[in-house]
């Protein structure tokens, strides 16, 4: 086995039970990335909103400090053994800039996911009209405009859309529109993630699917790999087939952040680093 100190990759996506829809204490999810032979675990709940967004699915405004708590609780807790780091998921919604802005500055992030999330009933009472082609590009047109906002340091499961939409989900007839997009968020300098959870949604494929990451890697966008775990057993899930995806669409590194700051990884060294501690549990 090569030393611990040789291992690269972070779980960059989960949770912890403050958003209402994980299971598992931040310690099981850190036990889970010290196992499958990763570097640290990022956690990223989803940010509280204001007004009663989505709260179905996130903490509450007054759990903020508890989540901040927790994570550090679990920083401690694994000191020495994995580096466990705080982030959040934020989404972000027209009319909420100002808040989104100051809450990224509320606590000592090391990441911050900018996501769009079309299964929202507040997204579908704004953009949907009866036209899941318009709902798709209203979509894609979020994303860029989240990408615009230069709060995010990567945005969270780009293509969400298609599971919303999977009986009228063709990427090829709307990918002038998705260029377009593209184009806008490369300008930006922000990241995007491959997100390996798609897998187990309607459409079963990473998101975003491979005709979109051609066309993120033609732009060189830093491409970040997340499992969005929600329980423990979740971590890393698909991260050396991911790497693989990413090096046959021409990717030649991959990417994750810490203090906010980018840190690009070859995709061969990455792979290694999984590969032979897991070949070493054997």
């Amino acid at each position: 086995m090569k030393p611990e100190t040789e291992k690269i990759l972070y779980e960059t996506h989960s949770h912890t039970p403050l958003c209402k829809h994980a299971i598992g204490d931040p310690s099981e999810y850190a036990q889970a990335a010290y196992d499958c032979g990763l570097r640290g675990l990022t956690v990223t709940c989803h940010n509280p909103m204001p007004n009663g967004y989505s709260a179905g699915v996130r903490m509450e405004m007054d759990q903020f400090q508890e989540y901040v708590d927790l994570v550090e609780q679990t920083r401690v807790q694994w000191d020495g053994r994995l580096d466990v780091r705080l982030g959040l998921e934020c989404d972000y919604f027209p009319g909420y800039e100002s808040w989104l802005e100051k809450q990224v500055n509320a606590a000592d992030f090391h990441y911050i996911l900018g996501s769009v999330h079309p299964q929202c009933r507040e997204f579908y009472d704004k953009f949907w009209q009866d036209d899941p082609i318009d709902f798709q590009l209203s979509y894609f047109d979020q994303l860029a405009q989240t990408a615009e906002q230069g709060l995010f340091d990567c945005l969270s499961h780009p293509d969400l859309v298609k599971n919303e939409t999977s009986t009228d989900w063709n990427p090829l007839e709307i990918l002038d529109d998705i260029r377009a997009a593209l184009d806008r968020i490369a300008r930006t300098g922000i990241a995007m993630e491959l997100n390996t959870s798609g897998l187990r949604k309607t459409i079963s494929e990473m998101n975003p699917c491979p005709e979109i990451l051609l066309e993120i890697r033609a732009r060189e966008i830093p491409i970040v790999i997340g499992a969005d775990a929600h329980d423990p057993g979740r971590v890393g899930d698909r991260f050396v087939e991911a790497l693989d995806l990413l090096a046959k669409c021409g990717f030649e590194s991959v990417s994750y952040f810490l203090e906010r700051r980018r840190h690009d990884v070859p995709i061969h060294v990455a792979r290694e680093s999984l590969t032979t501690f897991a070949h070493s549990l054997s």
